[in-house]
C-alpha cells in the first residue's frame, strides 16, 4: 500500500491528540507520546503508546485499565503509567521513560 506508514502515522498523532485533550481531566501530570510515534519510525503495525505520570495507588499492571475504560481509543493503545515518585526514581535507568523525555525535550527546544 502506498504511503500507508504515513497514513498511520497521521492516524496516530490525531488519536493521541484527542486523548492529550482528555488526558489532565483524568489526573495526568504529565504525558508524552513515546515508542514509535515519538521516534518518528511509524510502519503499519505501529500502535500508540502514551507515557503518562498519574497519582494512583494501582500497582504497575493494572494502571493502564483505567484509561482504556475512559478513553477507549480508536487504535491499538499502551498507556505506560508511572507515580511522580516512580517517574523520579526511574528517569535515568528506565530506557522508555529517558528517550521518551529526552526526545520530548529536544522537540520543545
Amino acid at each position: 500500500m502506498f504511503r500507508f506508514a504515513e497514513q498511520r502515522r497521521l492516524l496516530l498523532q490525531a488519536e493521541f491528540l484527542r486523548i492529550a485533550g482528555e488526558l489532565p481531566a483524568l489526573g495526568a501530570i504529565r504525558f508524552w507520546p513515546a515508542g514509535d510515534l515519538a521516534e518518528q519510525r511509524v510502519g503499519p503495525g505501529s500502535e500508540l503508546e502514551i507515557l503518562i505520570i498519574h497519582d494512583t495507588d494501582q500497582p504497575f499492571r493494572r494502571r493502564s485499565d483505567f484509561f482504556t475504560t475512559h478513553l477507549r481509543p480508536s487504535v491499538g493503545t499502551r498507556f505506560l503509567v508511572y507515580t511522580p515518585d516512580e517517574a523520579d526514581a526511574l528517569e535515568e535507568s528506565d530506557l522508555l521513560l529517558r528517550r521518551t523525555i529526552r526526545l520530548s525535550d529536544a522537540v520543545q527546544a
